[in-house]
């Protein structure tokens, strides 16, 4: 098949410059990902009639927990011989700068993990609720309702940077990512942006006609095993991330995505059990 029938991607990371500040596509999917989430659970307190004091600190806790969660994350699960290897790379690993023969520069994070930040918002959740003594599961489900549309935009993110490209294949959508190489290959990012945006729309749709589950860890479940379930069988057309994968049976994003597929299923089914655990 021609190379006319597939789709040449090589977008610039780079969205546009204003004076000395450089805005990158992927630092503002993550933004407006955020944004989004933002709105929606100040939305969801309105609706559940959640005083505004307690809204206020939920965005610092959660953007917090969610970058140190993703930056260790992929550090720790993809590149642990390289940031634990000297003092130097452990700096990198903490702050978005990385020294070379020139010293040190001004990177961003480059790598940012979603299995760290799922356990990092979990964490930064957990100290919300302790500080505002608000029910813990009842957080959790309204951040999970709102979930979908942040890891929507954070997988465009990683479309723009053409980064966690797909295995090679011959289908008609196949992407051809320019800055890696010629071969047509899955866009992976694009199939992971659509399944979030699903499950977004279908936990308004769920939470419109079911809102007395909020609280009892059904959505927080239900978000948690749809998303890692779909994550599961998606890296089946992902190349891999990192060489010690070649020759697995499962990659490490698959075995890190198999807890939490348990933890969702465990959430979602044993709602009443979780409701009454939360309120002790």
């Amino acid at each position: 098949m021609s190379l006319l029938n597939y789709i040449v991607w090589n977008p610039s990371e780079v969205m546009c410059h204003l004076g000395p500040i450089t805005l990158r596509w992927y630092s503002m999917c993550w933004l407006v990902g955020l944004i989004g989430a933002y709105f929606m659970v100040k939305w969801l307190y309105k609706d559940q009639k959640v005083k505004d004091e307690l809204f206020d600190p939920l965005f610092i806790y959660c953007f917090i927990g969610i970058l140190v969660g993703a930056r260790l994350g992929h550090c720790l699960f993809y590149q642990p011989d390289y940031y634990l290897s000297s003092t130097q790379h452990f700096i990198e690993m903490l702050i978005p700068m990385q020294k070379d023969s020139a010293g040190w520069h001004y990177t961003g994070y480059a790598g940012l993990a979603s299995h760290g930040g799922t356990i990092g918002l979990m964490l930064a959740l957990w100290l919300y609720c302790k500080n505002t003594r608000m029910n813990l599961w009842h957080v959790l489900d309204d951040i999970a309702i709102a979930t979908g549309i942040t890891a929507c935009f954070i997988r465009l993110g990683n479309l723009m940077n053409s980064e966690i490209i797909g295995k090679p294949t011959d289908v008609p959508w196949a992407f051809i990512f320019q800055q890696v190489d010629q071969q047509p290959r899955h866009p992976g990012q694009l199939y992971e942006a659509i399944a979030y945006a699903m499950l977004f729309v279908v936990m308004i749709l769920i939470y419109r006609r079911h809102k007395e589950k909020v609280g009892s860890g059904f959505y927080f479940g239900f978000c948690l095993f749809y998303i890692f379930t779909f994550r599961f069988f998606i890296e089946y057309t992902k190349d891999i991330q990192v060489s010690f994968e070649s020759g697995m049976l499962f990659n490490m994003g698959q075995l890190l995505s198999i807890p939490f597929i348990i933890l969702g299923y465990f959430c979602m089914c044993g709602g009443k059990w979780m409701q009454r655990l939360g309120a002790k």
